[in-house]
């Protein structure tokens, strides 16, 4: 009984270390994931423009998770 007692109390002692508060990525390693060739697009002001008007043109709005209200006239 004390066997499985212990490894009932090792395998939560273990399972509670992987919850460290400690952050994966540093400060100073967060600007190269800022870098402009991590992102998807290479202008993501021109994409958002550009799914605002197909949103606008096919009264879709908010079908895609797009942003925003109103008749999409601006």
């Amino acid at each position: 009984m004390q066997a499985i007692t212990l490894s009932a109390v090792l395998l939560v002692l273990t399972s509670l270390a992987g919850c460290a508060v400690e952050p994966w990525v540093k400060p100073y390693e967060r600007a190269k994931l800022a870098d402009p060739i991590m992102s998807f697009s290479r202008n993501p002001v021109a994409d958002s423009y550009l799914h605002h008007v197909y949103q606008a043109r096919e009264s879709a709005r908010g079908a895609e998770g797009g942003q925003g209200g109103g008749c999409g006239c601006n």
